[in-house]
C-alpha cells in the first residue's frame, strides 16, 4: 500500500467500553454534570436540569469522555460530557472535569431533523506544514428508524465511527483541518447510507 497523500490520525479513541451509565454510577456523573450546568453564565432562565440521557463512552488521549444532554424545566436543553482517567483497567475513576453548555435548538422543536447532534472540542492536532486542526467529541440520536453504524467523515476519510445503543453514538474526530469540516453519517445494518448531516449550519 502506498503511503498516505494525507496521513490523518482516524479510528483513534477506544471503542465504547462500559455500559451506558446507570444506578449509582449514573449518579456520580450527574453530579458533576450537573454542577458544570450550574456554573454556566447566562442571562436566560435556564430552568432546572431534567434527567441527564447519557451516550456511549470514548476514550481518547488518557480521558474517557462520557457525554450526555438534560432537558430543563424552561425548554432549554444542556449538553457537555463528564470525563475522568484511570491508572489502570479496573481502577477508580479519578482526576473528573465536566464541560456543559446550553442550546435552545431541541429535536422537539425541529421534526425534520434526521440527526439530533451535539458536539465540543477535546483537543488539539498538528499535522505536517503547521497544518492544525482540533480533535471533536461528537455524540447525537438517531431521529430516523433502522440506524446501526454512525461515522464521522473529515473530507474523503472516514475517521472515527461507533455502533448505536439505543439509537445513539458519541464518535471522535479530528475537524477543521485543511479547509474540510467533520460530517456525520447513518448506517443500516447492511450498510445503506440512511441520514448525514454537518456540525456546521449551511450560511447561505
Amino acid at each position: 500500500m502506498p503511503p498516505a497523500e494525507r496521513p490523518l490520525p482516524s479510528h483513534a479513541a477506544e471503542p465504547p467500553q462500559e455500559p451506558l451509565p446507570y444506578g449509582r454510577w449514573g449518579e456520580a456523573l450527574g453530579d458533576h454534570f450537573k454542577a458544570a450546568a450550574a456554573g454556566i453564565k447566562t442571562d436566560e432562565e435556564l430552568g432546572d436540569a431534567g434527567e441527564i440521557t447519557w451516550f456511549p463512552d470514548r476514550t481518547w488521549g488518557g480521558r474517557t469522555y462520557v457525554p450526555g444532554t438534560a432537558p430543563t424545566s424552561e425548554g432549554f436543553e444542556l449538553f457537555g460530557y463528564v470525563s475522568y482517567t484511570r491508572e489502570h483497567e479496573g481502577a477508580q475513576a479519578a482526576d473528573f472535569a465536566a464541560v456543559v453548555d446550553y442550546t435552545d435548538e431541541t429535536a422537539e422543536a425541529n421534526p425534520d431533523w434526521t440527526l439530533d447532534l451535539s458536539d465540543q472540542e477535546i483537543g488539539h492536532w498538528r499535522g505536517p506544514e503547521a497544518r492544525r486542526g482540533v480533535i471533536t467529541l461528537v455524540w447525537g440520536v438517531s431521529q430516523v428508524t433502522n440506524g446501526a453504524v454512525a461515522t464521522t467523515e473529515l473530507g474523503p476519510t472516514t475517521t472515527d465511527q461507533c455502533l448505536l445503543v439505543e439509537d445513539r453514538f458519541t464518535l471522535v474526530s479530528l475537524d477543521d483541518y485543511t479547509g474540510d469540516y467533520v460530517e456525520v453519517r447513518l448506517f443500516a445494518q447492511r450498510g445503506a447510507e440512511l441520514a448525514r448531516e454537518s456540525l456546521y449550519e449551511d450560511e447561505d
